[in-house]
C-alpha cells in the first residue's frame, strides 16, 4: 500500500506560490478566483523546475519517494503524464545524471536503457501547463488533477539527485532481475522420483 498523501485541492498558501512563477502572480490568483478550475500555463525556473514521465512511471517514482525516500514536492497529473515539481535548476542537471548513469543517454539497448522512459525536463524558457487549484473539478473536464497539491509558500521540492535515485528505483522495481538464470527450454528432464 502505498503511503502517498491523498489528492487535495490547492491550499491559499500553495496557489500563491504557483502563481509567484508567472510574471503577473496578481493576475493568475486573480483568475483563479474568478475560475478555480482553470489550469495555467506557468514558466519554469524560478519558483520551480517540472520533471515530467509517463504517467505509469511516474507513478512508480512517486510511490519510491514516498516510500523510500524523503517524499515529495507537489506532483500533478496532466494529460498522461506525471509532473514532478522539482527544485528550480534540476531541469539542467538531472538529464548529465541520468546520462552519467547510463540510462538511456546514448541509445544503447540494454535492460537498463529501455527501463526508464524518457523524462522530459523543464526549466529556465519553458512552461509547463499546471491543474486548477481545484483539481477535482479540472479532473472531470481536462484529465488534469493534483495528486499532491502544493500547501505553502515554499514547498520542498526535490532536487536532481532525488528525482535520479527514485527513477533508477522505479525502473529497478519494474525490471524485477532475477539472480536465477532462465531455465534451458531444450534440457531433458528425468523423473528421479520413480528410482528403487
Amino acid at each position: 500500500m502505498s503511503s502517498t498523501p491523498n489528492a487535495s485541492d490547492v491550499t491559499t498558501y500553495g496557489a500563491a506560490w504557483l502563481a509567484s512563477a508567472g510574471r503577473y502572480p496578481r493576475s493568475t490568483l486573480a483568475l483563479w478566483e474568478e475560475r478555480p478550475d482553470a489550469p495555467v500555463v506557468l514558466p519554469c525556473g524560478t519558483a520551480f523546475d517540472v520533471v515530467t514521465a509517463p504517467a505509469i512511471f511516474g507513478r512508480r517514482m512517486l510511490d519510491r519517494l514516498w516510500e523510500e525516500g524523503p517524499g515529495s514536492g507537489p506532483v500533478a497529473e496532466f494529460r498522461g503524464r506525471m509532473l514532478l515539481f522539482a527544485a528550480p535548476g534540476t531541469a539542467q542537471r538531472l538529464p548529465t545524471l541520468l546520462e552519467w548513469e547510463e540510462w538511456g543517454a546514448d541509445g544503447r539497448e540494454d535492460c537498463r536503457t529501455t527501463a526508464i522512459p524518457p523524462l522530459l525536463c523543464h526549466g529556465t524558457g519553458d512552461a509547463v501547463t499546471v491543474p486548477a487549484p481545484a483539481g477535482a473539478a479540472c479532473a472531470d473536464r481536462s484529465g488534469c488533477r493534483w495528486l499532491v497539491a502544493p500547501d505553502t509558500r515554499q514547498p520542498w521540492l526535490p532536487g536532481p539527485e532525488v528525482l535520479l535515485w527514485a527513477a533508477v528505483r522505479a525502473a529497478r522495481a519494474a525490471l524485477r532481475i532475477s539472480i536465477f538464470p532462465p531455465e534451458d527450454q531444450g534440457a531433458k528432464v528425468y523423473d528421479v522420483s520413480r528410482r528403487r
